[in-house]
């Protein structure tokens, strides 16, 4: 990664200064370009128009010497102008014939410019013009419209262009009175100012002779095609090393979520959120706040792990506290710690809904996990184990000292106070699958569950009495508790009431009237009349309905 960030540093730096002397060569090299090439093309079509119109006045210059002055020259009488004055003594053209004349001679030669003077009513002793579409729609239109002017007509393909512009002959008074009286003219009726011919004038131009002329603009358009090749191949290999670059990020990404997966199971998702979200400091700092302490232990964990062998016990643990910290996890607690079988669990930090909301997510996460432990406990022993779990647990609502204590080496995320304590020793007076709360727990909870004060009590490291409640039932629960269980030496039993069938009812009602029966005999060590069981048999109708 650091070998890439530097290849890509160099090319941003090479990049950089590339594209600003390509962007100014662009701006002032176009206009530079394209003025160079106006003159180039202007110089060139001044040059062809300078030739075109020295070879016209080489042909003027030609004909005159040879028609008109060589005519002069030998004339032994009286000059005469005539329409047919070649092999006439004495004769020089006629500007008709003239006309006719100069436009063979202009037309013979390759050049660009063409000029033809053609009629459709020529003297019968000529040959008739051939006039093709151009001429004839020019030749109809002037007569109709003669101030019009000109006739032109654009052609050609995309290698060259032709203009054509054909301008009307109007009859003068000197060829009225030619033509009219000519016995060779076709018409006899003409008049000043009518239309008798065109002339046109071919002006063409082929593309490709221009080309050169452009040679500025196309070294711009090479050097900014060389240009854009090589942005493009800069371009290219910076996509490269950005994919190459993503491509890495991508991975080092999925290792560090992978990472972060792994730490999560280390701490408690409420500060691992708070952690990777940015709302806290990883710093060593507290602060204090009155949370709910829950903390629980498994009565007799060392006499269990006598009992089974050390995968067994592995399992087994592993199993509880994964249930116990879903539970913990699912009524928004944080789970601070695992000392071996215990669990220390708090609400109001780093997230809280309010003191007496804490309170009373506290204890109904107790009385969710002692009801789970006890399902968990019967299929345990199903499979074989002969004394499961049996959790105690304490609550106590208090102030704290809370946040990371450490060293910025290593820090751990708990809770430090008296309050904390307390909790600990109100687990160890609980009643093996009970709950214990303290007072200042009990006030917040009571609209929520049904507990009884106990004996109070000293522990050690506090100077007050204290008085435990311990919690007889759940008030937010609509329905009666349907879920029976106990396990202890001499007792063993599971019962789900919701999933018995009727016939299975009837036989666990009559067992259980025995049982009790059986057990006020162990009580009172001696057989009791029927009178007297009646009471208990009223009271085990109306547990088991």
């Amino acid at each position: 990664m650091p070998s890439l960030n530097a290849s890509m540093t160099q090319q941003q730096r090479l990049i950089g200064p590339l594209l600003i002397v390509a962007v100014l060569l662009g701006l002032a090299g176009l206009p530079l370009a394209v003025w160079l090439d106006l003159r180039s093309l202007s110089e060139r079509m001044l040059e062809a128009q300078a030739r075109e119109t020295g070879r016209i006045i080489d042909q003027m210059r030609s004909f005159y010497a040879s028609d008109v002055i060589q005519a002069v020259n030998s004339a032994t009488g009286r000059i005469e102008t005539r329409h047919d004055y070649k092999g006439v003594s004495n004769a020089i053209p006629i500007p008709a014939t003239l006309s006719l004349e100069l436009g063979e001679r202009i037309s013979g030669e390759h050049g660009t410019i063409k000029y033809r003077f053609v009629s459709d009513l020529p003297f019968k002793d000529r040959k008739p013009h051939d006039l093709d579409a151009f001429e004839q729609i020019a030749l109809s239109n002037l007569r109709v419209n003669p101030q019009a002017g000109s006739a032109i007509d654009v052609s050609g393909s995309i290698f060259d262009r032709q203009v054509r512009i054909a301008a009307p002959i109007r009859m003068e008074s000197a060829c009225v009175r030619c033509h009219n009286t000519h016995p060779l003219s076709p018409k006899t009726d003409w008049k000043v100012g009518d239309v008798r011919g065109i002339q046109e004038i071919v002006l063409r131009q082929p593309i490709a002779a221009n080309v050169l002329a452009f040679k500025y603009l196309l070294s711009y358009f090479v050097l900014a095609g060389l240009a854009g090749a090589t942005m493009l191949v800069l371009q290219r290999r910076q996509t490269g090393l950005i994919n190459r670059m993503n491509h890495e990020l991508t991975e080092s990404n999925g290792f560090l979520a992978s990472i972060s997966v792994q730490i999560a199971k280390y701490i408690s998702p409420q500060v691992y959120k708070s952690i990777f979200s940015g709302e806290r400091d990883v710093a060593v700092a507290t602060e204090r706040k009155k949370l709910t302490i829950f903390f629980s232990d498994i009565k007799d964990f060392t006499a269990t792990t006598e009992r089974l062998q050390p995968e067994e016990l592995t399992a087994l643990l592993n199993e509880y506290l994964t249930e116990m910290t879903a539970i913990a996890v699912k009524h928004g607690g944080t789970v601070d710690k695992y000392i071996g079988d215990a669990m220390l669990v708090f609400f109001g930090d780093p997230e809280t809904r309010g003191v007496r909301e804490d309170a009373q997510a506290c204890v109904q996460m107790a009385i969710e996990m002692q009801k789970r432990l006890g399902q968990l406990n019967a299929r345990w022993r199903r499979s074989g184990i002969e004394r499961p779990f049996q959790a105690r647990i304490g609550i106590n609502t208090g102030y704290c000292n809370v946040g990371n204590f450490g060293s910025d080496e290593r820090m751990d995320y708990t809770i430090i106070g008296a309050e904390a304590n307390l909790a600990a020793r109100l687990q160890s007076v609980a009643a093996p699958g009970g709950i214990t709360l303290s007072y200042e727990t009990y006030a917040l909870v009571s609209d929520v569950v049904r507990a009884s004060p106990q004996d109070a009590i000293r522990m050690k490291g506090i100077s007050r009495e204290v008085v435990p409640y311990a919690i007889e039932g759940d008030l937010s629960v609509a329905t009666q508790e349907s879920i029976f269980s106990e396990h202890a030496r001499g007792i063993d039993f599971y019962i789900d009431v919701d999933a018995l069938e009727a016939d299975g009812a009837v036989r666990l009602r009559k067992r259980l009237l025995d049982t009790l029966a059986a057990v006020e005999r162990r009580m009172t060590g001696a057989s009791l009349p029927d009178a007297d069981l009646e009471p208990h048999q009223g009271a085990m109708q109306r547990a088991a309905s």
